[in-house]
């Protein structure tokens, strides 16, 4: 019975219930890894498209509740519409550039009418993936993790640099600051033991805070302006139907998709030492299409599975859904209490950068050791390879790209997701499968063939 107990509360039970007070560090420190990203892309689109101040306040708490109810979703499938896997989403960045682009000329409800479609056409990827599972080997899902963790690296950075527009960006100060959370953060990670080991990120990021308060590097204004309650109104923002901005965003919604297969993927195996069964994945894509419509009902932008959050699982091994559950729970409490929210927000961008930076490392190696479940054969060398080449090559030198039309520039341009989900995607169906040991066979039977006909030649001669 005492067993059944320790089984029941242990944080690396999928099932398990620890005591509150255990779990707390754990959830806040997903949050901390994810609560700046999905504030950030509701303003940075919202001012884009030219949403009022005000408005854009909306967007945020709206943004925070769609995050909650996403990750709930996963975590307890109503009606088995969804995953049930231990996964955070929040809002997903793989959107951002498609939505600045096209939406400027068409406003808001246009990206929440092309959200419902986005909804729906990830719905029905979720329904025919385990007929269609078979196009999307742990090659090309590995290819697209170890993308997006590549990917974080340059907003790593521009976080410990202080984040764009902080007046005192790239200061030494910022540098120091996100330098001394790394190192708080591998410290307790590598040599501390027990639960200073699995909350390491987030008391590393505590300690940043505090040190960053001390030295008057935290600015608490959000949180004076902030109000108390606000209750979200459905439709708010209005839906609107334009055939150019439905079009890009169902064409992000299927990277988005191959995105989720990648995170609930690399969930399983860097957590849970197990790959991921078809239904948990047909699940997962549908709850994932579930929330993004809902969102577009309550002027939530569309949702996404958090990378970051999968680097901390695949760094602490902590799967208990209750954990996960308390996440969900606090940013719901942050959508509908701003002050909740926007303390979270005066973390420095320093400290969240040098926090985060091992993290997206952890993204980076999880995408690896799902590509390394393969065969580093000369075809799958090929495909991750050139994969990888082209999406950060062609993202890096935008203005190699000014000759082509604009849509192709909004869809291909700014992602490299999207260019390294294409092109996995592609080689992995155009070349044909061979085994290390069957290119091995090719280049003894080529060796065999070359030394047959230089002995024809020496008879000749």
């Amino acid at each position: 019975m005492e067993k059944n107990k320790v089984t029941n509360e242990s944080v690396f039970d999928l099932e398990g219930k620890p005591p509150l007070l255990k779990c707390l560090p754990l959830s806040l420190q997903h949050i901390l890894a994810m609560i700046v990203g999905t504030v950030t892309v509701p303003i940075v689109v919202g001012s884009a498209v030219g949403v009022p101040g005000d408005q854009i306040t909306l967007l945020v708490q709206y943004a925070l509740i769609t995050a909650g109810v996403a990750t709930l979703i996963q975590l307890y499938p109503p009606f088995g519409f969804g995953s049930g896997l231990p996964i955070i989403y929040g809002i997903g960045f793989t959107y951002v550039p498609t939505l600045v682009a096209v939406a400027k000329g068409y406003g808001i409800a246009s990206i929440f009418g092309a959200q419902i479609v986005a909804g729906i056409v990830t719905i029905i990827i979720g329904i025919c993936i385990k007929r269609i599972r078979k196009l999307f080997p742990n090659i090309v899902t590995g290819t697209v993790v170890l993308t997006i963790g590549l990917s974080l690296f340059p907003v790593g950075v521009n976080y410990i640099a202080g984040g764009t527009g902080n007046a005192n960006y790239g200061s030494l100060a910022n540098w120091a600051l996100a330098t001394f959370t790394l190192f708080v953060v591998i410290g307790l990670n590598q040599f501390a033991k027990g639960y200073a080991k699995l909350a390491s990120l987030f008391l590393g990021i505590m300690i940043g805070y505090v040190v960053a308060f001390v030295f008057e590097m935290v600015d608490l204004s959000p949180i004076k302006e902030a109000g108390w309650v606000a209750l979200p109104k459905p439709l708010s923002f209005g839906i609107q139907f334009d055939l150019p901005v439905v079009l890009s965003v169902a064409i992000v919604s299927i990277v988005n998709a191959i995105q989720s297969i990648g995170d609930l993927s690399a969930t399983t195996i860097s957590g849970m030492d197990r790959d991921i069964t078809g239904k948990e994945l047909s699940r997962g894509v549908i709850g994932s299409g579930i929330a993004t419509i809902f969102g577009s009902i309550f002027g939530g932008l569309p949702p996404s599975a958090y990378s970051q959050n999968v680097g901390i699982v695949a760094m602490n091994k902590v799967i208990s859904k209750y954990v996960f559950a308390i996440a969900g729970i606090f940013m719901l409490l942050a959508g509908f209490i701003p002050k909740f929210g926007s303390l979270m927000t005066t973390i420095p961008y320093a400290v969240l950068g040098g926090a985060t930076m091992s993290i997206f490392s952890m993204i980076m190696m999880t995408g690896m050791r799902l590509i390394f479940t393969q065969e580093l054969s000369s075809r799958n060398t090929t495909i991750v390879g050139l994969a990888i080449a082209l999406a950060m090559g062609i993202t890096s030198v935008p203005e190699a790209q000014v000759l082509f039309p604009e849509f192709v520039q909004m869809v291909f341009g700014e992602s490299p997701i999207v260019i390294a989900a294409i092109v996995a995607f592609t080689l992995n169906l155009i070349i044909p499968e061979k085994s290390l040991a069957q290119e091995s066979k090719e280049r003894a039977e080529m060796v065999s063939a070359k030394k047959s006909k230089i002995k024809e030649l020496k008879k000749e001669v």
